[in-house]
């Protein structure tokens, strides 16, 4: 067997992204998901991908979740949680929501290569991703990516949702068994 070099340089590359992610960063995401009445989750593009798959972990662990954009997705209010993944933290539909959100009182979250940009300086919680978007280019310090535009931000992003997921397990406590009753059934 002859090993995947470029898959294993992509590895790499998320290897030394993640050491460079706070993990206090992740707990107050974290904590604002825990004591949230519901939690909204929007992301464009293949940050949004990323984003829709974390918004189906929460719904698994029995979290009142939506996803911005869905035809069921009610208002937000005060004592929820909007979670925003955006690289550039300029999204213009995202900072529309970010406003919308902060004017109805609710909190916001934001993982975000950008943290002083808009979205992130609305954010009561950010998760500073080191990455490069088509947006930004290489203005923000980390070395060119193997990868096309933005894939290592939605990578990373996927994997620190996960981690999330985990984190606020040991809070809410959900089984294998009880994530599973949960999941999609008319498939």
């Amino acid at each position: 067997m002859k090993e995947c070099t470029t898959l294993l340089t992509i590895i790499g590359e998320l290897a030394a992204d993640s050491k460079l992610t706070d993990e206090d960063e992740i707990q107050s995401v974290v904590k604002l998901i825990v004591e949230a009445k519901r939690v909204f989750i929007a992301g464009a593009g293949r940050s949004g991908f990323a984003a829709r798959a974390f918004s189906n972990r929460l719904m698994h662990l029995g979290l009142t979740v939506y996803f911005v954009g869905e035809p069921t997705t009610p208002s937000i209010q005060e004592a929820d949680l909007l979670i925003i993944g955006s690289g550039s933290g300029e999204t213009a539909s995202l900072v529309t929501m970010a406003k919308k959100a902060s004017s109805q009182g609710a909190k916001i979250a934001t993982l975000t290569i950008f943290p002083d940009h808009t979205i992130g300086s609305m954010a009561d919680a950010i998760i500073k991703i080191p990455g490069v978007t088509a947006k930004c280019g290489s203005e923000t310090g980390k070395q060119s990516s193997l990868q096309p535009l933005g894939s290592s931000f939605e990578q990373l992003s996927w994997l620190i949702y996960d981690s999330i997921i985990i984190e606020v397990n040991k809070v809410v406590k959900q089984s294998y068994e009880q994530m599973y009753a949960r999941h999609a059934n008319l498939e």
